[in-house]
This record gives C-alpha cells, structure tokens and sequence, in this order.
C-alpha cells in the first residue's frame, strides 16, 4: 500500500558472524558480500547520530513504504558504515528520493545505473572520503561503505531484487558502491557544490542514476582545445543512453586536465556549451531503426546531429581523481535528474 510506514520488526538471533550471513543470504538481505550484524546497540549508535534530523521521509520505491531510521540504520550498520558516516547516507536517500530523480524507473530499467554519489564540502575531509587517486576505486572505507548502504536500503527496504524488481540485463559493480568526493583543493574553479546555490560551508551529497564511469584518456593533448576534442568525441557515441537526449550526464575531469584547460581560459560553462554543440552522434553512425524508433519520441536530428543533452545545464562538471592525463564520463539513465541535497549537521 502507498504511504505505507514500515512497522515490521525482525528479530535476530544470537548467531556468530558465519551463521548471520547464511540467516542474511537465505532472506535476501544482502548484496553477496559479507554483512556486519546489525545489533540493536550498533543500530542505536547510528540514530543517535541523526536524532535532529527530523523531517520524514518519502516512501521508497517499489514497496512504497514509508523508512524508519532504526531500518535505515541497520543497513548502513549491515554495509560497514562508521556512524559518523550515516547523515551522508541519510542525505543521499533524500536525494534519490527527489521526484524527478525517478527512483522507480532507474530501479526497474534493463539499463546498468546505479546510483552515483558525489560529496563535496568539508566533510570529505572530516570522514576521509577519497576525493583523488583510485577515488571511483577500492580502497577507502568512507566511499566503499556509504554507496554500498544506499544500495542496500534500496534492496532490503524499497525492494529492488535483481531479477524481480532490478531488471537490468547486465549489471554493473557499481550497483555494490557508487562513491565518490570532489577534489576542490586540486580544482581551479568554483566547488560544484557552491555552483549549484550552496554556501562553501556546506557538506553536499549529489546524485544521478549513471553508467559506471567510462575511462577519457589524453596523454599526447598539451592543450585545452585538444583536451576538448578528445572528450567530446568519446562522449559522442550511440550506444549510451543519452543518445535519447533526454537526460544529463557528468564529467569527471582529472586535476592534470583540469589544470590545462583552466590554463587556457575554459570556464565551466564554456566547456558546457561547447560539449552541448560539439559533443552529439552523426545520423550515419545511428541504424535506421533507432532512428525512426527515436522519431517516434520526437527526438530528431539538428543538421544531421543527435544532441545527447537537453540543454548545456545538463551537462555537469567537476574535478575529481589523482595524478595522471586521464578524465572520466558518466552517462545517466536518461530519464532522470541530478539532486543536490545538504547533509545534516556536515
């Protein structure tokens, strides 16, 4: 039933941690990786955390069911969180939760997304999150932890089973944990966050329901015109879903290539405009039958090009990652948004 509170209690036995993961495994609780037992002290450590964020939540698609912070909090005990980890998992549930962020849809796609998650703001550094090298990688327990409890409030409280409700044909590793924090100290423009309308101060989660990043490697470019040339053409490509030019996507640029590009006067927004024009598909590289299937949307070609944004604003930019002349692009869904929301207390 919709607007349903969730009031269902489970009681857990006292079993060791080998005994509680086959107890996890045959109720479909977790995601094939082993879970943390979720006491009632542990749980109670983590709500104490959030007891001042008060405000409800939406009900989570597809069970529709209104969350208790005491289930939310099992989960992010169960994926390995620290509490001081849980305002930032709370706040990217209320980001994913926005409407036009389309929870449902992006859940039950055949597509591969899975919720991405970008920190800014201070308390990248106050919880350690990697914001530089391997920052999409392993390695760090902040990133690793917190994309993986949102993944599992997902499964365990909204529903979302592979192969029931999840439909995607293949997958993809980031449907574990899609977590990653801006590098601000290593980029030359204004913090995402605070492009977006939020004070330098604050502690932001965005999220978008995207492709596992897509590797954008430059290493002979010792411009930024040449930088450009080299992301737009690997952005342009049929395959992905933009191609419906319905949805944003992101640029994850790394600090060498951010620092060529600043270098040569590339602002945020001329890199927006310049990708919203220059980065689109060639009707000769797109079959007649998704042509006309496209048609049939009222996506056409604008002389002989398929746009793959809606407008430059969908086109979102930032710094992010290590050492190296390598960038990142991550496609979205399509029919979805980018929320921003601030985290409690960050």
């Amino acid at each position: 039933m919709k607007d349903t509170p969730e009031t269902e209690l489970i009681d857990i036995p006292d079993v060791d941690a080998e005994a509680w993961n086959e107890l996890a495994l045959e109720h479909g609780w977790g995601d094939g990786m082993p879970l943390a037992i979720p006491t009632q002290a542990a749980v109670d450590k983590f709500v104490a955390v959030c007891r001042g964020d008060n405000e409800p939540f939406a009900p989570v698609s597809p069970r529709q069911v209104v969350p208790t912070l005491g289930s939310l909090a099992a989960n992010a005990v169960m994926a390995g969180c620290k509490p001081d980890y849980f305002p930032v998992v709370l706040a990217a549930l209320r980001a994913v939760l926005t409407p036009n962020y389309n929870l449902h849809g992006t859940l039950a796609t055949t597509h591969p997304c899975a919720p991405m998650l970008l920190v800014s703001g201070p308390i990248r550094q106050t919880l350690d999150i990697n914001c530089g090298s391997n920052c999409f990688g392993q390695g760090w327990r902040a990133n690793a932890t917190i994309g993986r409890a949102l993944q599992l409030i997902l499964l365990n409280v909204g529903g979302a089973k592979p192969g029931l409700m999840d439909r995607a044909t293949h997958g993809s590793p980031a449907k574990y944990a899609y977590c990653f924090g801006e590098n601000e100290e290593e980029s030359p423009w204004t913090p995402y966050h605070v492009r977006r309308g939020f004070a330098a101060g604050d502690s932001v989660v965005t999220a978008m329901a995207g492709e596992a990043p897509h590797n954008i490697n430059d290493h002979g470019s010792t411009s930024g015109e040449g930088i450009m040339t080299t992301i737009e053409n690997t952005i342009a490509q049929s395959g992905a879903n933009t191609i419906y030019g319905k949805g944003p996507y992101v640029l994850v640029l790394g600090p060498e290539h951010a620092e060529t590009l600043h270098r040569d006067g590339w602002t945020i927004e001329g890199m927006q405009n310049r990708l919203f024009e220059r980065a689109r598909v060639h009707v000769s590289r797109v079959s007649k039958e998704n042509q006309e299937s496209y048609a049939g949307s009222d996506h056409v070609p604008v002389n002989d090009y398929y746009k793959i944004a809606p407008t430059p604003d969908d086109i979102h930019i930032l710094v992010a990652g290590g050492a190296g002349k390598h960038s990142a692009w991550i496609p979205s869904f399509g029919g979805t948004a980018v929320p921003s929301v601030r985290i409690a207390g960050g």
